[in-house]
C-alpha cells in the first residue's frame, strides 16, 4: 500500500485521543494519520474511565484547578503550563461536544460533574457514566474518518524518523502490514503514540504501549525530561488478567473506601483519606500488599444497588471476572498507568529536534510534574493539540533539505523476553525503588543491549526509567525511594538522551562482568 506523502503533508502517527484531535484540529492542512492498529483497538483513550477535569461549575475556576494540578505535580509541575491548560479546560469541553461527544447532563441538562482525589470541587466531566475514554475515542474516530483533509492507514508501523544534515524532522520511514519500508516526506511529524505502561507486569494499560514514540524520538536524539516518573494506579483490579482491569478513581470520589483484609480503613489517618494524591494512595495499598495484607475497594457502603447505574463500565469488568460489588469489595493493587515524563517540549507541543512535535503521554510538557491530577490526562492532549496545529499552521517550513539516511529499525523483543523485563521492571522499578534494585536493572539490560547494533523499543524505554530513577536521590510523587525517602527542597526536572542512558546501561554491565563470579550471579 502506497501512502500518501510529501513536502505539504503532516504526519500525526498514532490515533488515540490526541493523535485524532490533532489531525481534525490541523485542517485544512493534509494530514496523513499513521496507526499501528485498526483504530479503537490499541490506544489507551479508550480505557480512560474518570473523565475530563475542566472549571466549569459554579464557585470554581481555572485558577483553583491550576492550584490543585500544582499540589499534585509535587512541586514539579510548571506554573506557566498548568495556568494555560486550566484556563483552555472549558473550551475544550466545548470543542469536543461540538464534535459530538456525548457527554452526561444533569436534569436541568447542565454537564454532570464529578469529584476525584487531589481536586477541591466537583469538575470532572464524564460520558457514559465511566466510559469517557471510550465515548471520546468513538467520536474522534468517526469525525477523522468523515474528514476530507484526513488520510487514514491503520496498520502502519512507523520505524524511524528522517532527518536532514542539520537534524530538522523532514518525515519518516513506515511500514505497512508485511511491505517494505516506505520513506515518507512530511512538512512536520506529530507523535502520539501513548504510554509505557506495557513495560510493567502489572499494568492498565494495552500490553503494547511500551514506549515506542520515546524510542523512535530518542534513537534521532530528541531530549527526553523525566522519565522516572511513572504513575501507579492505586486501584487495578486484582483477577488474574492482563492488562489489569480498572476501578476508576470516581469511585472513591462517590464514597467507596480502601480496606485490608481485617476490614480495617487504613487510610483514615492520611490526609485526604481515600481521595489523597495517587502517589499517596498507591504507597499506602502497597505497603499493606507488603505486609501479607490483601486490600480491597468497598462501594457498598456509599453505592449500593446505584453501583451499576453510576458505573457501568466497572460493573461490566467486574461482572467477567465473577466479582459482584454490590455483595463484595473488589480486590485491588497498584498497576502502572500513566507516565508523567516523555519527550520534553514546549507549550506549543515542540521537542527538542525541528518539525518534531508530541502530544499526548508521549510528551512531558511540565504539566504534570510528578504525579498527574487525575482527569488531566485526556484535558492536557485536547488542549496541546489545538495548540500543535496552530503552531504548525503558522510556521513557514523550511526548505527542505535531502534526508539523511534513516537509523535502522530497531527489532522486536522476543515475548519470553518481554515477559522477563516486565517482571524485572514490577520488583526493581515499581512502586518503592532502591539503588540495589534499579541498578540490577540496568545491568541486566545493559548486558541484552549490547547483544544487538539496535536496542530493542521496549528495553531502550526501560534503561531510560531505571537510569534516571537511579540519579534521583529523593522521593516525590510518583518516584519513591526506600533508601531515599525525603523530598529535597528544590524540585528539579531530568533531562537526557537515549543515548547517555544506554551508554550508563552498558557501562554497568561491563562494572558487573568484572566482579567475581558469585557476585555476578547475585546481580544478574
Amino acid at each position: 500500500m502506497m501512502i500518501d506523502s510529501g513536502p505539504d503533508r503532516i504526519v500525526v502517527v498514532g490515533g488515540g485521543v490526541a493523535g485524532l484531535s490533532t489531525a481534525l484540529a490541523l485542517a485544512p492542512l493534509p494530514v496523513t494519520v499513521l496507526v499501528a492498529s485498526p483504530l479503537g483497538t490499541g490506544a489507551a483513550t479508550a480505557w480512560a474511565q474518570g473523565g475530563i477535569a475542566a472549571a466549569i461549575g459554579a464557585g470554581d475556576s481555572p485558577a483553583a484547578h491550576a492550584e490543585d494540578t500544582l499540589k499534585a505535580g509535587a512541586g514539579l509541575s510548571e506554573p506557566a503550563v498548568a495556568a494555560l491548560v486550566t484556563d483552555a479546560a472549558p473550551q475544550a469541553i466545548g470543542w469536543l461536544a461540538g464534535l459530538g461527544v456525548p457527554f452526561d447532563r444533569d436534569a436541568g441538562g447542565a454537564l454532570a460533574l464529578g469529584l476525584e482525589a487531589a481536586h477541591s470541587a466537583r469538575r470532572i466531566t464524564h460520558a457514559g457514566g465511566d466510559a469517557t475514554g471510550l465515548k471520546v475515542l468513538e467520536t474522534l474516530i468517526a469525525q477523522a474518518r468523515r474528514a476530507p483533509h484526513i488520510t487514514l492507514h491503520e496498520g502502519a508501523r512507523v520505524t524511524g524518523l528522517l532527518t536532514d544534515e542539520a537534524g530538522r524532522v523532514q518525515g519518516v520511514v513506515a511500514r505497512c502490514g508485511d511491505g517494505a519500508a516506505e520513506p515518507l516526506a512530511a512538512r512536520a511529524v506529530v507523535l502520539a503514540t501513548g504510554g509505557l505502561g506495557g513495560l510493567y507486569g502489572g499494568t492498565t494499560n494495552p500490553t503494547g504501549a511500551v514506549g515506542r514514540g520515546l524510542a523512535l524520538a530518542g534513537r534521532a536524539g530528541a531530549v527526553l525530561r523525566d522519565m522516572e516518573f511513572v504513575q501507579f494506579h492505586p486501584t487495578a483490579i486484582v483477577c488474574g488478567a492482563d492488562p489489569m482491569p480498572l476501578a476508576t478513581e470516581a469511585l472513591r470520589g462517590e464514597g467507596a473506601i480502601l480496606v485490608n483484609g481485617r476490614g480495617e480503613r487504613f487510610m483514615a489517618g492520611v490526609p485526604g483519606r481515600e481521595l489523597a494524591p495517587r502517589d499517596v494512595v498507591a504507597r499506602a495499598i502497597f505497603a499493606e500488599i507488603s505486609r501479607g495484607e490483601p486490600v480491597f475497594l468497598d462501594a457498598r457502603p456509599a453505592l449500593g444497588a446505584r453501583f451499576a447505574a453510576r458505573f457501568p463500565a466497572v460493573a461490566a469488568l467486574c461482572a467477567g471476572v465473577g466479582i459482584d460489588p454490590v455483595q463484595q469489595a473488589i480486590p485491588v493493587r497498584p498497576a502502572a498507568h500513566y507516565h508523567m515524563g516523555g519527550l520534553k517540549v514546549d507549550t506549543e507541543g515542540r521537542t527538542s529536534l525541528a518539525g518534531l512535535y508530541a502530544c499526548g503521554e508521549v510528551a512531558s510538557t511540565g504539566l504534570h510534574g510528578a504525579n498527574r491530577l487525575a482527569s488531566n490526562s485526556l484535558l492536557e492532549a485536547v488542549v496541546f493539540a489545538r495548540r500543535i496545529a496552530a503552531a504548525i499552521g503558522g510556521e513557514n517550513t523550511a526548505a527542505v533539505r535531502p534526508p539523511c539516511p534513516a537509523a535502522a529499525e530497531a527489532p522486536e523483543l522476543p515475548a519470553a523476553d518481554l515477559a522477563a523485563l516486565r517482571t524485572l521492571m514490577d520488583a526493581d522499578a515499581g512502586v518503592v525503588r532502591q539503588a540495589d534494585g534499579l541498578s540490577r536493572v540496568l545491568a541486566r539490560l545493559g548486558r541484552l543491549a549490547a547483544a544487538g547494533p539496535v536496542v530493542p523499543d521496549a528495553m531502550a524505554v526501560a534503561i531510560a526509567i531505571a537510569a534516571t530513577a537511579l540519579k534521583r536521590h529523593e522521593s516525590r510523587g510518583g518516584h519513591a525511594r526506600a533508601d531515599y525517602p525525603a523530598t529535597l527542597p528544590a524540585g528539579r526536572h531530568s533531562e537526557t538522551t537515549l543515548a547517555a542512558v544506554l551508554a550508563e546501561a552498558h557501562t554497568r554491565a561491563a562494572a558487573v562482568a568484572d566482579r567475581p563470579a558469585d557476585e555476578q550471579r547475585r546481580v544478574a
